[in-house]
Protein backbone atom coordinates (compact mmCIF):
# COMPACT_ATOMS: atom_id res chain seq x y z
CA UNK A 1 0.00 0.00 0.00
CA UNK A 2 1.15 3.47 -0.92
CA UNK A 3 1.31 6.28 1.10
CA UNK A 4 1.52 9.88 0.55
CA UNK A 5 2.72 11.98 3.57
CA UNK A 6 1.08 15.22 4.84
CA UNK A 7 1.57 17.84 7.24
CA UNK A 8 0.28 17.22 10.85
CA UNK A 9 -3.44 17.45 11.54
CA UNK A 10 -5.97 16.56 13.45
CA UNK A 11 -7.59 13.98 11.27
CA UNK A 12 -7.75 11.27 13.71
CA UNK A 13 -11.61 9.57 13.24
CA UNK A 14 -13.32 8.01 13.69
CA UNK A 15 -14.30 10.08 17.07
CA UNK A 16 -17.51 10.24 18.73
CA UNK A 17 -20.11 13.25 18.53
CA UNK A 18 -20.83 13.32 22.28
CA UNK A 19 -23.20 16.11 23.45
CA UNK A 20 -21.70 17.44 26.32
CA UNK A 21 -24.10 18.89 29.00
CA UNK A 22 -22.65 21.74 30.95
CA UNK A 23 -24.25 24.96 33.56
CA UNK A 24 -27.25 24.57 36.04
CA UNK A 25 -30.74 25.43 35.39
CA UNK A 26 -31.51 28.70 32.76
CA UNK A 27 -27.65 28.91 32.38
CA UNK A 28 -27.86 24.56 30.98
CA UNK A 29 -26.12 24.07 28.02
CA UNK A 30 -24.82 21.48 25.15
CA UNK A 31 -21.93 21.47 23.00
CA UNK A 32 -21.09 18.71 20.97
CA UNK A 33 -17.49 17.73 21.13
CA UNK A 34 -15.37 15.30 19.15
CA UNK A 35 -12.50 15.35 20.62
CA UNK A 36 -12.93 12.86 23.85
CA UNK A 37 -12.07 9.41 25.03
CA UNK A 38 -11.10 7.78 28.20
CA UNK A 39 -7.39 8.71 29.81
CA UNK A 40 -7.23 6.16 32.27
CA UNK A 41 -9.40 2.96 33.89
CA UNK A 42 -8.56 3.29 37.42
CA UNK A 43 -9.42 5.91 38.47
CA UNK A 44 -11.85 6.70 35.76
CA UNK A 45 -11.12 9.47 34.09
CA UNK A 46 -11.47 11.28 30.78
CA UNK A 47 -11.34 14.40 29.15
CA UNK A 48 -12.96 16.97 26.72
CA UNK A 49 -11.00 19.77 24.38
CA UNK A 50 -13.12 22.73 24.41
CA UNK A 51 -12.11 26.58 22.59
CA UNK A 52 -11.66 29.21 25.29
CA UNK A 53 -14.16 31.35 22.54
CA UNK A 54 -17.19 28.37 23.36
CA UNK A 55 -20.09 29.92 25.29
CA UNK A 56 -19.59 26.34 27.00
CA UNK A 57 -15.85 26.84 28.39
CA UNK A 58 -16.87 29.12 30.78
CA UNK A 59 -19.60 27.33 31.98
CA UNK A 60 -17.65 24.13 32.96
CA UNK A 61 -14.88 26.14 33.75
CA UNK A 62 -16.53 28.24 36.40
CA UNK A 63 -18.56 25.13 38.23
CA UNK A 64 -15.46 22.48 37.25
CA UNK A 65 -18.16 19.92 35.92
CA UNK A 66 -20.21 18.53 32.51
CA UNK A 67 -21.42 15.65 31.63
CA UNK A 68 -20.53 13.17 28.26
CA UNK A 69 -23.60 12.01 27.01
CA UNK A 70 -23.12 9.56 24.03
CA UNK A 71 -25.03 10.22 21.04
CA UNK A 72 -27.26 7.75 18.91
CA UNK A 73 -28.09 7.53 15.77
CA UNK A 74 -31.65 9.16 16.49
CA UNK A 75 -29.62 12.55 18.01
CA UNK A 76 -27.40 12.99 15.39
CA UNK A 77 -29.54 16.26 13.95
CA UNK A 78 -29.56 17.67 17.59
CA UNK A 79 -25.59 16.85 17.66
CA UNK A 80 -24.65 18.45 14.55
CA UNK A 81 -27.33 21.70 15.34
CA UNK A 82 -25.46 21.89 19.06
CA UNK A 83 -22.23 22.07 17.28
CA UNK A 84 -23.28 24.77 15.32
CA UNK A 85 -25.06 27.02 17.48
CA UNK A 86 -23.98 29.10 20.61
CA UNK A 87 -26.47 28.39 23.41
CA UNK A 88 -25.58 32.06 24.23
CA UNK A 89 -27.65 32.91 21.39
CA UNK A 90 -30.19 29.83 21.55
CA UNK A 91 -31.57 27.67 23.85
CA UNK A 92 -30.40 24.28 22.46
CA UNK A 93 -32.53 22.33 25.06
CA UNK A 94 -36.02 23.69 23.73
CA UNK A 95 -34.99 24.32 20.04
CA UNK A 96 -33.83 20.54 19.69
CA UNK A 97 -36.77 19.13 21.92
CA UNK A 98 -34.50 17.65 24.41
CA UNK A 99 -34.92 17.09 27.85
CA UNK A 100 -32.96 16.69 31.27
CA UNK A 101 -32.58 14.50 34.02
CA UNK A 102 -31.09 15.61 37.07
CA UNK A 103 -27.42 13.83 37.56
CA UNK A 104 -26.59 11.86 40.61
CA UNK A 105 -22.80 13.41 41.52
CA UNK A 106 -22.90 16.53 39.34
CA UNK A 107 -24.91 19.76 39.32
CA UNK A 108 -25.35 19.74 35.08
CA UNK A 109 -28.71 17.98 33.51
CA UNK A 110 -27.79 14.98 31.91
CA UNK A 111 -29.39 14.37 28.12
CA UNK A 112 -32.85 12.29 28.94
CA UNK A 113 -32.11 11.05 25.32
CA UNK A 114 -28.86 9.96 25.27
CA UNK A 115 -28.60 6.15 26.21
CA UNK A 116 -25.40 6.41 28.18
CA UNK A 117 -23.69 9.58 30.36
CA UNK A 118 -21.42 10.73 31.97
CA UNK A 119 -20.87 12.35 34.97
CA UNK A 120 -17.45 14.39 35.43
CA UNK A 121 -15.49 16.56 37.80
CA UNK A 122 -12.49 18.53 36.56
CA UNK A 123 -9.48 17.92 38.15
CA UNK A 124 -7.15 20.40 35.85
CA UNK A 125 -7.34 22.46 32.88
CA UNK A 126 -4.07 21.93 30.32
CA UNK A 127 -3.85 24.81 27.78
CA UNK A 128 -3.17 23.55 24.49
CA UNK A 129 -3.44 26.05 22.00
CA UNK A 130 -6.29 26.34 20.08
CA UNK A 131 -8.57 24.04 22.37
CA UNK A 132 -8.01 23.86 26.61
CA UNK A 133 -8.21 20.39 27.87
CA UNK A 134 -10.36 19.55 30.69
CA UNK A 135 -9.28 16.39 32.49
CA UNK A 136 -11.73 15.03 34.51
CA UNK A 137 -12.68 12.10 37.21
CA UNK A 138 -15.92 10.20 35.84
CA UNK A 139 -18.31 10.01 39.16
CA UNK A 140 -20.79 8.56 37.92
CA UNK A 141 -22.19 6.76 34.67
CA UNK A 142 -26.03 6.80 33.80
CA UNK A 143 -26.72 3.97 31.91
CA UNK A 144 -30.26 3.67 29.61
CA UNK A 145 -31.75 0.08 31.30
CA UNK A 146 -32.65 -0.87 27.37
CA UNK A 147 -28.63 -1.33 27.05
CA UNK A 148 -29.17 -3.73 30.55
CA UNK A 149 -29.71 -7.68 29.98
CA UNK A 150 -31.64 -9.47 32.79
CA UNK A 151 -28.01 -9.87 34.75
CA UNK A 152 -27.56 -6.31 34.08
CA UNK A 153 -24.79 -7.05 31.72
CA UNK A 154 -23.83 -4.14 29.50
CA UNK A 155 -24.85 -4.04 25.64
CA UNK A 156 -23.57 -0.81 24.28
CA UNK A 157 -24.78 -2.30 20.80
CA UNK A 158 -28.31 -1.71 21.75
CA UNK A 159 -27.82 1.85 21.95
CA UNK A 160 -27.52 2.75 18.61
CA UNK A 161 -24.76 4.48 18.56
CA UNK A 162 -23.47 7.24 16.01
CA UNK A 163 -19.22 8.21 15.02
CA UNK A 164 -17.61 11.45 13.29
CA UNK A 165 -15.13 10.96 10.75
CA UNK A 166 -13.64 13.60 8.98
CA UNK A 167 -17.27 16.01 8.45
CA UNK A 168 -19.56 12.65 8.42
CA UNK A 169 -21.94 10.96 10.64
CA UNK A 170 -21.70 7.29 10.90
CA UNK A 171 -23.92 4.95 12.63
CA UNK A 172 -21.94 2.43 14.30
CA UNK A 173 -23.18 -0.86 12.51
CA UNK A 174 -21.72 -4.76 12.23
CA UNK A 175 -19.67 -6.14 15.18
CA UNK A 176 -16.98 -8.29 13.69
CA UNK A 177 -14.99 -9.01 17.04
CA UNK A 178 -14.69 -8.75 20.66
CA UNK A 179 -11.46 -7.79 22.62
CA UNK A 180 -9.08 -10.68 22.85
CA UNK A 181 -10.53 -12.64 20.42
CA UNK A 182 -7.53 -12.40 18.39
CA UNK A 183 -5.64 -14.70 21.37
CA UNK A 184 -8.78 -17.25 22.13
CA UNK A 185 -8.26 -20.09 22.52
CA UNK A 186 -10.69 -22.22 20.33
CA UNK A 187 -12.70 -24.47 22.25
CA UNK A 188 -12.62 -28.19 21.23
CA UNK A 189 -15.42 -30.09 19.83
Amino acid sequence: MSKVTWKGGALVAPVPPAMVTCGEGEQANIITIAWTGIINTHPPKTYISVRPSRHSYGLIKESGEFVINLTSAKLVRSADFCGIHTGRKVNKFETCGLHTEPASEVKCPLLAESPMSLECRVTDVIELGSHHMFLADIVAVDVDESLLDSEGKLHLDRGGLAAFAHGEYFELGKKIGTFGFSVRKKKKK
